[in-house]
């Protein structure tokens, strides 16, 4: 009995779409941003944006 072997091609590795200045610019563009909408329901949505760029930053 034969058992043939089929390679399946290797998914190609990700690649990082922003690098950790990107994470900077972002999160300070965020900032800025929050100041215009504080007082708005969506406000909390970029809050916890802003404190989850800074663990990556």
């Amino acid at each position: 009995m034969t058992t043939d072997t089929i390679e399946q091609p290797q998914p190609a590795r990700s690649r990082a779409v922003f690098s950790q200045e990107d994470f900077g610019l972002i999160r300070t563009a965020i900032a800025h941003y929050l100041k215009e909408v504080q007082d708005q329901p969506e406000s909390v949505k970029y809050a916890n944006l802003y404190h989850r760029l800074g663990r990556v930053a």
